[in-house]
């Protein structure tokens, strides 16, 4: 199980995301960028800590307080992409389609991921570690 969040101190901001393997937080990794969005940060947590954990055997379950990325594997809004060409239900371009591409072929390719809700900011301690784990990074990059 991995924990994922990503923060931004002002949207847009400065923003750093984070991730941890639970139970015990470790491994771990997190970053930020000078300018950018809390839900670019949210995709970025993921992305991050699927490429690091790679094809290690079994399931994985990623843990978001992030509605944005939960329901767009738990409720398949990317197939809908997908058949639209990139396009959201409204035949809009989706937003941060460069983040979402290569995040849905690794979840893809990689199988056995599944997607899990936890409300933020609620005592969950891996959320609240990686939640503080983005926050500081953030300042890393101001």
């Amino acid at each position: 199980m991995v924990y994922t969040d990503g923060a931004c101190s002002g949207n847009p901001g400065p923003g750093g995301w984070a991730w941890a393997v639970a139970p015990t937080g470790d491994p771990q990794g997190s970053g930020g960028e000078p300018s950018t969005t809390n839900q670019r940060m949210e995709l970025l947590a993921v992305l991050n800590a699927l490429q690091v954990l790679g094809t290690q055997a079994g399931a994985i379950e990623v843990v978001s307080d992030s509605q944005y990325v939960v329901k767009c594997f738990n409720e398949a809004w990317w197939e809908g992409w997908l058949r639209r060409g990139w396009k959201n239900s409204q035949r809009q371009p989706v937003a941060n389609r460069d983040l979402w591409e290569p995040l849905i072929d690794l979840v893809r390719e990689r199988g056995e991921v599944t997607f899990r809700w936890v409300r933020g900011h609620n005592g969950d301690s891996m959320n609240e570690l990686v939640d503080a784990l983005a926050v500081s990074a953030i300042r890393h990059v101001r």
